[in-house]
């Protein structure tokens, strides 16, 4: 193994940012690329930032940026479509007792946050390029990217979510599906009133919440079957959302008389991808979205990738060489982690779809979040 190591970091999102900061810390080499020149600082509406992902952002050393920039609360709401409150669950504190239950941020203030750390690691970071070709042998990969450059690592890691090109070069033919519903999103003031999640099940979609994001703002999503992009107008988005979200009550009218610019609209399906048996091959290895994905169901999207961050680096930091046997260990110790929150997130959304009238809905959820108390 060369010394100093070299990491390329392709991907420049939650999981990719984490790592790069967390083998810096180590001293490690590190190149980050990312396709988009504006490094998706403005991408996003609102994310559900629960203990598990606050406990590696505390590891990230931006705990505090966090927590002063987004806005905690330990509970969740369940309420009829009218706005009645049916049911206040205390949320479980899966990052510990130091931590809040559940952090709502804007999701491009987290990521300008990730963003600073990254710069000031001293990690080398190119913006508006993508590789082209990895070429593997025993002791490395040669890296030829889109400006033509080549260079040379100890290991490459794929970051570059979903629709991940790394995956597909490196062999892994796995892709993701969807699953049957779709999510309309928007950023909007936050009424007083609105100190925590509330989720409405049923009505004109199959789910209808909210989730403070600061003490201005919120984020809020209404969940129906997915639809053919293609036929609807992006122009009709504030439109479309707006038809949903009318036949809401309690917050909802106050919402939704913000649900007016279509450019601040987000529509996406909800997918699922779990990519077993390995994740890597050779010394290219995957982590977070490109790896697995699941629907926000349970919002544990981006808290799972930077958990992959996280047992990731330690692993490489901790280790003298990195072979085939410390990646498939690093699989082996998130697969049954993520296993259950990908399946667990898919049945919820399958129950609604079935319209399961007795699902154990909080049961489950009380089980997988249960589960998530635990270290990495």
């Amino acid at each position: 193994m060369s010394d100093p190591r070299t990491v390329l970091v392709v991907g420049g999102g939650a999981s990719g940012n984490a790592v790069t900061i967390l083998l810096r810390r180590a001293g490690i080499t590190v190149d980050l690329v990312e396709t988009r020149d504006d490094w998706n600082a403005t991408a996003g509406s609102g994310i559900t930032l629960q203990g598990n992902a606050l406990r590696v952002l505390r590891e990230l050393g931006v705990w505090d940026q966090v927590q002063e920039s987004g806005y905690g609360f330990g509970s969740v709401g369940i309420t009829a479509p009218d706005g009645t409150v049916l049911h206040i669950q205390d949320d479980i504190r899966t990052g510990g007792d130091g931590l809040p239950a559940t952090v709502g941020m804007q999701r491009p203030r987290l990521q300008q946050i990730l963003i600073d750390a990254v710069r000031a690691s001293g990690a080398t970071v190119r913006l508006g390029i993508r590789p082209e070709a990895f070429h593997q042998d025993g002791d490395g990969v040669t890296v030829r990217f889109s400006d033509g450059t080549e260079s040379r690592y100890d290991l490459v890691v794929g970051a570059d979510g979903m629709g991940s090109a790394t995956r597909a070069a490196i062999g892994i033919t796995d892709k993701p599906e969807p699953t049957g519903m779709a999510i309309w999103r928007i950023a909007a003031p936050r009424p007083a009133g609105v100190t925590r999640t509330d989720l409405a099940y049923g009505g004109p979609a199959y789910i209808a919440g909210y989730c403070p994001t600061s003490e201005t703002t919120l984020y809020a999503y209404v969940v129906e079957a997915n639809r053919d992009r293609a036929a609807i107008p992006p122009a009709a988005y504030a439109d479309e959302m707006r038809a949903l979200a009318d036949g809401y009550g309690g917050f909802w009218p106050e919402i939704t008389e913000h649900i007016t610019d279509a450019a601040q609209v987000n529509y996406t399906w909800f997918d699922r991808l779990l990519v077993e048996g390995s994740w890597h091959r050779g010394r290219v290895v995957l982590i977070g979205d490109a790896a697995h994905c699941c629907p926000p169901t349970l919002a544990q999207g981006a808290a799972q990738s930077l958990e992959d961050a996280l047992v990731l680096a330690e692993l490489l930091t901790g280790a003298d060489t990195w072979d085939d046997a410390l990646l498939q260990a690093y699989y082996e110790r998130r697969i049954t982690r993520v296993r259950p929150v990908v399946e667990a997130s898919v049945q919820i959304g399958q129950w609604q779809l079935d319209g399961v009238r007795d699902a154990d809905l909080p049961g489950l959820m009380g089980r997988t979040m249960t589960m998530l108390e635990e270290s990495p």
